[in-house]
């Protein structure tokens, strides 16, 4: 019995120290322009590809919108998910909180968190940071929700009503993950008429990258970017409706019979 109680002792005082190791672990810092990445010893060797993905995906917003971003913000680079999880429930206020495999990276105004890219295989499910289109577009996606933070009046989008589609569906666009393949998807879906019926139910299931991203890619052809931007500050939805001069089943309407006509390449 002493013998069983000492490993589960040692056991778990090993999880404790690595626990407090994640809490107390060395941020090395870097400063860069626009932003300033942190990072921990085990990517120093990784930090040049790293600021190339970072500073291509913020070549990318500013293009998009035609502007740079308003504020500098920290990039943090955490060597496991532990990290990342306990940097969360720091942010969110939810001590129990654990990420699902799927989540790697999240972005506000002030910040970037990403698990170190090289990890993904190890650390991730769903990514792999040899698919170097697909990581580029997770980096940018994170890094737009950046920019549309620095311009919302909640800069973390945790005061945002009925727009979580907009938030999610402009990174998604903006980024380039919505694709010819969601597209499509959300074409099927249209035909066996699979839909939500309101849009705040756009950002949930299997399809609800290409249900969001093609609505916001629906307001950007038809309304013009410049009204897309008008629409950053906002954070409810009877705003943005009335900012587009319409109701939500009008703009559902048109924005059906816009993606059943689009086509590949548009």
């Amino acid at each position: 019995m002493r013998s069983k109680n000492l490993i589960i002792t040692v056991l778990f005082s090993s999880l404790l120290f690595v626990g407090w190791k994640a809490i107390d672990q060395e941020w090395l810092s870097e400063k860069r322009k626009g932003y300033t990445l942190k990072y921990t010893s085990s990517d120093k060797k990784n930090k040049k590809e790293y600021r190339q993905l970072i500073e291509n995906g913020m070549s990318s917003a500013a293009f998009f919108f035609g502007d740079g971003f308003k504020k500098e913000f920290d990039v943090f680079i955490h060597p496991n998910r532990l990290s990342l999880d306990i940097a969360w429930q720091k942010d969110w206020n939810m001590p129990d909180f654990k990420s699902e495999c799927w989540m790697v990276a999240s972005g506000v105004a002030t910040k970037l968190d990403v698990i170190s890219p090289k990890q993904w295989d190890k650390e991730a499910c769903e990514h792999i940071y040899s698919d170097t289109n697909k990581t580029q577009q997770l980096i940018t996606h994170e890094l737009i929700h950046v920019y549309h933070g620095q311009l919302n009046v909640s800069p973390d989008f945790s005061d945002v009503q009925g727009i979580d589609w907009f938030v999610e569906g402009l990174a998604t666009y903006a980024s380039g993950q919505c694709d010819s393949k969601r597209i499509s998807e959300v074409q099927k879906a249209i035909l066996e008429n699979k839909i939500p019926e309101k849009l705040d139910d756009f950002w949930k299931g299997k399809i609800k990258y290409g249900l969001s991203g093609s609505v916001v890619m629906f307001i950007d052809k038809t309304y013009g970017r410049e009204k897309l931007r008008t629409l950053l500050p906002l954070n409810k939805k009877s705003e943005l409706l009335a900012a587009l001069n319409t109701t939500e089943s009008e703009l559902l309407a048109a924005w059906r019979n816009h993606i059943l006509e689009y086509k590949s390449g548009q």
